[in-house]
C-alpha cells in the first residue's frame, strides 16, 4: 500500500464552530504564533457577522506538534474561553480508521479499497463487513480482514447489528456504507457513537426505493446522479456531504443509466470520505460547512 499523500507529519488541524463575534480570527491566528506554529491553511464562514453561525478550519505546522499536544490544547481552551465556541484539534499525521459496510454491488467498495491502496485516502480500513459473501476475495486481496454479518428481512435486526457492532465498537473513526442495503437502527447509531456516510443513488429524495434507475427511465430523466451524506435516524434525510450529476438521454438504457450511475456514486463517496478524513465537514443542525 502507498503512503498517503495526504498524511502530514507535525500538522494539526483545528477546527472552530459556534456564534460569530469580532476577534475570533485575530485570537486563533495570535495563539498558533504563540505556541510556534505556520498556518498553512485557514478556511472560515460566517452566516450573519453579527452574532451568527460560525465555522472555522485553520491547519496549521507546529514541530514536535504530537509531543507538545497537551500544552498546545491548553493553550487553545485558554485562547478560545472568552469565545462562545466549540473546538476540536486532530493530527493530520494521524490516518482515520474506516470501516466499510457493504452487500452485493461492489463497485464503490472496491473503489474506496483500490483508492486507499494508492494512498489517496487518509485512512486505514480495519474491516470489511458484508452481508453477502461474494466480494471476500476481492476485500481479501487488498490485505483487508472480511467479515460476514447475514442480513435480516424482518423489522428486529437487534442480533445481526449487534454482531456489528461487537466488530466495530472502539475499533473506528467512521463507518462507511458502500450501497450497504440494510437499515440500521437509530439504537445502532447510538451505540456506535462515530460518524456514518452513505451513498444514495440519486439526488434526494427522488427515485427512494428498489430499481432507481428502472423508475429514471419511466421518467424520461435528463439527469442521474447521487448523494454522499451523514446517516441519522430518519431514512435518507442526513446531512448532505456532496451531491454530482451526468446528463442522458432518451436513448440510454436502463442498464446503461445504471453503469453510468454506479460512476457517479464512485466518485460522489469516495469525495465525502476525503473531506471527511481531512476534518473539511463540519456539521450543522441538518447540513454541513464544507471546507
Amino acid at each position: 500500500m502507498a503512503a498517503s499523500l495526504h498524511l502530514n507529519p507535525d500538522h494539526a488541524c483545528l477546527i472552530v464552530h459556534g456564534s460569530d463575534q469580532p476577534g475570533i480570527v485575530a485570537a486563533v491566528s495570535a495563539m498558533i504564533t504563540r505556541i510556534g506554529g505556520n498556518i498553512v491553511a485557514f478556511d472560515q464562514y460566517s452566516d450573519n457577522p453579527e452574532g451568527g453561525a460560525y465555522f472555522q478550519r485553520v491547519v496549521f505546522h507546529r514541530p514536535g506538534f504530537a509531543a507538545d499536544r497537551p500544552h498546545i490544547e491548553a493553550e487553545i481552551a485558554q485562547t478560545l474561553a472568552g469565545f462562545d465556541l466549540e473546538w476540536s484539534l486532530t493530527d493530520q499525521s494521524v490516518p482515520k480508521r474506516m470501516a466499510i459496510l457493504s452487500s452485493k454491488q461492489d463497485h464503490c467498495l472496491l473503489d474506496l479499497l483500490w483508492r486507499h491502496r494508492r494512498g489517496d485516502l487518509p485512512v486505514t480500513v480495519p474491516m470489511v463487513i458484508s452481508n453477502h459473501t461474494a466480494s471476500a476475495e476481492d476485500v481479501r486481496s487488498f490485505g483487508v480482514p472480511f467479515f460476514h454479518v447475514p442480513g435480516v428481512a424482518g423489522p428486529d435486526k437487534s442480533a445481526s447489528e449487534a454482531k456489528i457492532l461487537e466488530l466495530l465498537r472502539g475499533n473506528v473513526d467512521f463507518v462507511v456504507l458502500a450501497r450497504y442495503m440494510q437499515i440500521l437502527s437509530g439504537d445502532f447509531l447510538k451505540e456506535l457513537g462515530v460518524p456514518v456516510i452513505n451513498i444514495h443513488h440519486s439526488f434526494l429524495p427522488a427515485f427512494i426505493g428498489a430499481e432507481p434507475y428502472k423508475k429514471a427511465k419511466e421518467r424520461g430523466v435528463k439527469l442521474i446522479g447521487a448523494t454522499s451524506h451523514y446517516v441519522t435516524d430518519d431514512l435518507d434525510e442526513g446531512p448532505i456531504i456532496e451531491q454530482d450529476t451526468v446528463r442522458v438521454t432518451h436513448a440510454d438504457s436502463a442498464a446503461e443509466l445504471a453503469r453510468r450511475g454506479a460512476d457517479v456514486e464512485r466518485q460522489v463517496l469516495s469525495r465525502a470520505v476525503l473531506w471527511h478524513a481531512q476534518d473539511r465537514v463540519i456539521r450543522h443542525g441538518n447540513h454541513t460547512i464544507v471546507f
